[in-house]
């Protein structure tokens, strides 16, 4: 019953870190992709 709950409570942390990583890699592109479709917008 211990290595379930540890082998779940890993999971749920590598899913935390998975989740933060996303989330600071689209908080990091935001303004450039949020530029390419002014580009593209503008140019129409």
């Amino acid at each position: 019953m211990i290595e379930r709950a540890q082998g779940l409570v890993e999971y749920a942390l590598i899913m935390l870190l998975v989740a933060l990583i996303v989330i600071l890699v689209l908080v990091l592109l935001a303004p450039p992709i949020a530029n390419v479709f002014s580009n593209i917008i503008a140019n129409i």
